[in-house]
């Protein structure tokens, strides 16, 4: 099953095209590594699939429902405030800087929106919280505040987080660049874990090797195109254009 399908996608800040016509899907139990330069619109695009931003032209689509779609003169027009407020609930969103709340323990940061927004049973919700926060190795900080954990734990917080919204599908937007080696390792082994129960995952990422061990698929991005994409074998390890070949060779 298709759980997201950005078609033609395009955006610009200004005069500034970001994403020139992208479009991606990603299936159930799916690993999608993105990798690219910096200033490539990776992260745009995952803002637009997100909806914290608003894409120009394309349509997108949650299990097979309209986001958004094109009218006929080309231009977006997204669905009514109540519907993507239902969709949102397909995906969880993990920052590269945390975004925990700095006023709400570490409890209520993973609470909240499941029993404000989500609108579930308060008992159920603290139960999977508990879970969440021993299967993040934190269940003896829940009664602490964002300022007094480290950004390693910090982050593997703000994976709770995501993950009590019962995602479908959970982004990361660089999730370790904020981070020492040490603590990225940690990050990347609950990632792998993640993987392994085959939670569908959209990773924008600098860390190579993991996307190469752990992705089903690795798009690269440059200029705001999708340049080359395929399995990590493919694109990583024998990749056929040369700007793929050129930003990897940087990185070895």
């Amino acid at each position: 099953m298709k759980l997201l399908e950005m078609n033609h996608i395009k955006k610009s800040f200004g005069s500034l095209g970001v994403l020139k016509d992208i479009s991606m899907e990603v299936e159930e139990g799916e690993v999608v590594a993105i990798i690219g330069p910096s200033g490539s619109g990776k992260s745009t695009l995952l803002r637009c699939a997100t909806l914290l931003e608003t894409i120009d032209e394309g349509t997108l689509k949650y299990c097979g429902e309209e986001a958004a779609s094109n009218t006929g003169s080309g231009k977006t027009v997204y669905a009514s405030k109540n519907k993507l407020h239902e969709l949102k609930n397909n995906f969880g969103l993990v920052f590269q800087n945390f975004n925990l709340f700095p006023h709400y323990s570490v409890m209520k940061n993973i609470t909240d929106a499941p029993i404000s927004v989500q609108k579930r049973n308060k008992d159920e919700v603290y139960k999977t919280a508990e879970e969440l926060l021993k299967k993040v190795g934190l269940e003896d900080k829940k009664d602490y505040y964002p300022c007094q954990l480290s950004g390693g734990q910090q982050q593997r917080v703000a994976i709770a987080r995501a993950l009590a919204m019962n995602p479908k599908i959970l982004f990361f937007d660089e999730p370790t660049s904020a981070l020492d080696p040490e603590i990225t390792a940690e990050i990347l082994k609950i990632m792998r874990e993640l993987a392994a129960e085959k939670m569908t995952m959209v990773i924008v990422t600098h860390e190579i090797n993991f996307a190469r061990n752990v992705a089903d698929r690795v798009i690269f991005m440059d200029s705001g195109f999708v340049i080359e994409q395929g399995t990590p074998k493919d694109v990583i390890d024998n990749p056929t254009n040369d700007r793929t070949r050129a930003f990897l060779q940087k990185l070895a």
